[in-house]
């Protein structure tokens, strides 16, 4: 099997998610590589569905690692509730069977803000139709080099400079351009320092991982999210 992606050559909902069930099993690595929260994946096992956002589907099968690369952005508010629901399902993730990235882009709340404040702001026949889930405004930070990082939860004195020169940008452009709410410092710092906690096990360095893989000659299986007819630029 070597290396195989698996990627969407539509806009989505191909039916990627059933490939990527099929083939898991030959796999010794499934890895997320890109997108965020706004994919789903559904797998039917035993007569239970089991719906996929940010955790790789083959962690149904407890011998296999599974990835979350530094392609993929990362709410972390909704990979714990995933984490919490497939525990509360029989399927609790132990930390060497998931490995998170350390430079992942976080999700941030004002991203979240900014993306529906912008959303809200345009006329009917220009809007996007985004989630809402603050997509766009994460993937651009990542690409400004202004982005929030996952590794950066594991050094709460950097996170909080960070997140504190962040925040007084983004409560400006919400506040100024868009008329919305503003963040609140405090509150984001109490959120994502609880996150820092529970995901620091599983937090790693995902390129020294999956380059020792290949040399090891592991069969390593790359799920895609969304399609390449949604690409910015050849879509």
């Amino acid at each position: 099997m070597a290396s195989v992606v698996v990627v969407g050559t539509q806009w989505g909902d191909e039916g990627k998610g059933k490939i990527v069930d099929l083939l898991t099993r030959y796999a010794d690595y499934v890895v997320r590589f890109q997108g965020g929260n706004n994919a789903g994946h559904t797998l039917v096992v035993d007569g239970k569905q089991y719906i996929f956002h940010i955790i790789p589907s083959g962690v149904l099968y407890p011998d296999k690692t599974c990835v979350i690369g530094n392609g993929v952005i990362i709410d972390p508010g909704v990979l714990l509730a995933e984490m919490a629901d497939l525990a509360g399902r029989g399927f609790t993730i132990a930390p060497k069977q998931l490995l998170i990235s350390s430079n992942a882009h976080l999700i941030m709340p004002y991203h979240q803000r900014l993306d529906q404040a912008r959303e809200a702001s345009l006329a009917r026949e220009k809007k996007i139709g985004t989630t809402g889930r603050g997509i766009g405004p994460c993937y651009m930070d990542k690409v400004g080099r202004a982005g929030m990082k996952v590794g950066d939860l594991l050094d709460p004195s950097l996170f909080h400079d960070k997140l504190q020169a962040a925040v007084e940008e983004k409560n400006f452009v919400l506040t100024r351009q868009f008329g919305a709410e503003p963040v609140d410092f405090a509150a984001i710092v109490a959120q994502f320092d609880a996150f820092a906690a529970q995901l620091a096990p599983y937090v790693g360095n995902v390129s020294v991982v999956l380059d020792q893989a290949r040399k090891q000659g592991k069969n390593i299986l790359f799920e895609g999210a969304q399609g390449t007819q949604l690409d910015i630029d050849h879509g």
